[in-house]
């Protein structure tokens, strides 16, 4: 995706957050308590945050029992899913590629989604 930056955590942790235009729009999170093994109580290690564009998209991420999506309460309200690292694999490339997409276009500016979305032929 254009115009995309990859910050390093200050901690010198290898979990980069991916922003355009100053916006993160993928990111991979520390182990938080929000986030668990619910037999074990052992927080996630490798979760990675998507923003998606809309609270209906998020729930319909999330009530697909076929693929990998949650959340927490922690972001309740916020335009964000969440998936374990671990779990990526049960992805196509394809059905990845457009999460990825989608979450950029959910951050970037008008102009800039404008453009990319005219320059692949895809509908605004």
């Amino acid at each position: 995706m254009p115009h995309v930056t990859v910050w390093k955590r200050e901690d010198g942790s290898d979990r980069p957050i991916y922003q355009v235009g100053g916006k993160s729009f993928v990111f991979f999170r520390t182990a938080r308590p929000d986030a668990f093994d619910p037999a074990t109580g052992e927080r996630y290690d490798d979760v990675i945050v998507f923003w998606v564009e809309s609270q209906d998209e998020k729930l319909a991420l999330v009530a697909d029992e076929l693929n990998p999506f949650f959340t927490t309460p922690h972001f309740d309200g916020h335009p964000s899913v969440l998936v374990r690292g671990s779990r990526i694999g049960e992805l196509t490339k394809q059905e990845l590629t457009e999460v990825i997409q989608d979450a950029w276009l959910s951050r970037a500016s008008n102009r800039r989604a404008r453009t990319w979305l005219e320059e692949h032929r895809l509908p605004h």
